[in-house]
């Protein structure tokens, strides 16, 4: 295989695996802001989220405020952010098209079509569908992806780059879930490193929490779920 092959598979499926990652991460945080809780409280979670994937410069050179609207907007649908779900989406189809020869046609049309939906798609609009439907929409589509891509390609070294690239986005996105909520749990003290509800939302933005308790059927615990 050539190397220029193999890469634009290895990053098709980290930029797939990025955009669902995102999506299931803002999602939780957005269900979680909307506890009760100070203003200054909710907008150092969302700073946090900012500083998960290394955009705290980036963002200031556009927003003067970390709030909800303004990490929600960057982080969704910001082309200038390299790392906004819309820019994900938008590179996985430029590096599907350079190698559409060697998927099948099953998988460059979900690639293809999933750009072109979300094209379709502006931010006023999804905030006012809710967001919390736009992110669904993104877990769908990167599972149908995943699905199409494993149901139709072939078992050689392109499904293993593939297979690759996700499993390397997944396990960062992981280590970078946990390390900001080591932080968090560092600032907030003893109280917040039982508390229910940061580890829970923590298991739910990897899809961890049903399976979770299927393993401990006791309290959640930092330890267990590390």
């Amino acid at each position: 295989m050539l190397s220029r092959t193999a890469d634009h598979l290895y990053w098709l499926a980290r930029y797939t695996e990025r955009a669902e990652n995102l999506a299931r991460l803002l999602d939780v945080s957005y269900q979680m802001s909307l506890l009760p809780q100070s203003i200054a409280s909710q907008n150092e979670n969302w700073r946090a989220i900012l500083a998960l994937n290394s955009l705290e410069d980036a963002f200031a050179e556009v927003y003067d405020e970390v709030n909800v609207e303004n990490v929600l907007h960057f982080m969704v649908s910001d082309p200038a952010n390299p790392s906004s779900i819309h820019s994900c989406l938008r590179a996985a189809r430029e590096n599907a098209h350079a190698v559409r020869g060697t998927l099948t046609a099953e998988m460059w049309e979900s690639v293809n079509a999933t750009w072109l939906e979300l094209r379709q798609q502006q931010f006023d609009h999804i905030l006012a569908r809710g967001i919390s439907e736009f992110f669904d929409w993104v877990k769908l589509r990167s599972a149908l992806i995943r699905g199409v891509t494993f149901g139709t390609m072939l078992r050689d070294d392109a499904l293993h780059f593939i297979r690759l690239g996700g499993l390397l986005e997944r396990g960062d996105n992981t280590a970078r879930i946990l390390d900001m909520q080591y932080h968090v749990l560092r600032q907030n003290g003893d109280e917040a490193a039982t508390d229910f509800y940061r580890w829970s939302a923590l298991l739910r933005s990897v899809s961890a929490f049903q399976v979770y308790r299927k393993v401990y059927s006791e309290a959640i615990t930092p330890a267990r779920v590390a």
